[in-house]
């Protein structure tokens, strides 16, 4: 799977940055792309990348903020015309997001050519989409915004040829039987397979958030998570003045890392009073003190996981 970043910027665009935008490719397990926030120019952003808008079937909202949702309407209509067509497309987001894109589509008398499914969250959501699990719960930002943590499929364990030879099977298609069910019938006798098999490889864990302050719900969302997607407005300065504006500082994050145990940490919506030599003086202090896996990423950075 991989990440890709389209937009990182806090609030307001910057020469560097755009606001808000991830992709989630979800390869190998499927072909399909979903996002993450659409901020203002996201679709200007992915005609740099080899992503298409047709490959998109869900969009994530983390909450109503401009920067989080101005380049909506925008995604939505020029999917139409960039490989979109008769293919549905679901957006999943706070109370609010259905009316926002109806009003956007009407005044503007913008007219899709794919069936579109809205999602509505009421406080909490668990999802099955394709076999990924994805879990939604509320954060704490001063206006309903969420948090989305995503469990891949898990993928059959790596069969041991000795054991099926040992009983007469030698290579050949009824291997594959034996890896994708649980049990199988072989020269009259049936086998459970789990015996024929390592454990099943469990697929990897992500979690993305919107903005917050410090909250049980963040522990939940990204325990044990492979790789976290995290907000890092502030970061340096007065913790309270962050926590006062419903932000997390740096501060917060790590906390966060070290209590859910998280692998890798990707951290985005940096404040636009940061330049490119403030990052990375901050970032070298912070590597030098800190014994964890985070980066601070930039517009069109990418992490494979």
């Amino acid at each position: 799977m991989e990440l890709i970043f389209f937009g990182t910027s806090a609030g307001l665009p910057t020469k560097d940055r755009h606001t808000q935008s991830i992709a989630l490719k979800l390869e190998p397990y499927a072909t399909d792309v979903w996002l993450f926030d659409v901020g203002e120019a996201t679709q200007h952003q992915i005609l740099h990348h080899s992503i298409k808008l047709g490959r998109v079937s869900h969009i994530f909202i983390t909450h109503m903020h401009g920067d989080h949702v101005f380049g909506l309407p925008g995604v939505l209509t020029s999917r139409s015309f960039q490989g979109g067509e008769d293919k549905p497309l679901t957006i999943i987001g706070p109370k609010g997001i259905k009316s926002y894109i109806e009003t956007s589509l009407t005044l503007t008398h913008a007219h899709l050519n794919y069936p579109l499914h809205v999602i509505e969250i009421n406080e909490q959501l668990e999802l099955t989409i394709d076999r990924f699990e994805v879990s939604v719960l509320p954060l704490n930002h001063g206006v309903p915004c969420y948090g989305y943590r995503v469990k891949a499929p898990s993928t059959p364990g790596k069969l041991d040829v000795a054991k099926l030879q040992a009983i007469g099977m030698q290579p050949g298609p009824m291997y594959q039987h034996v890896k994708n069910q649980d049990t199988f019938e072989f020269e009259g006798v049936v086998y459970d397979a789990h015996h024929f098999k390592d454990a099943d490889k469990q697929g990897p864990i992500v979690a993305i958030f919107g903005d917050t302050k410090p909250c049980s719900n963040e522990k939940i969302l990204a325990h044990h998570a492979d790789v976290m997607v995290h907000e890092a407005t502030y970061i340096e300065g007065d913790k309270q003045l962050a926590n006062n504006y419903y932000h997390s500082h740096i501060d917060d994050v790590f906390d966060l890392i070290a209590h859910a145990d998280v692998k890798h940490s990707l951290l985005t919506h940096l404040s636009n009073r940061y330049t490119k030599e403030d990052i990375r003086r901050i970032d070298q202090q912070l590597t030098k003190t800190q014994n964890i896996s985070f980066q601070f990423v930039e517009d069109f950075d990418d992490y494979s996981f």
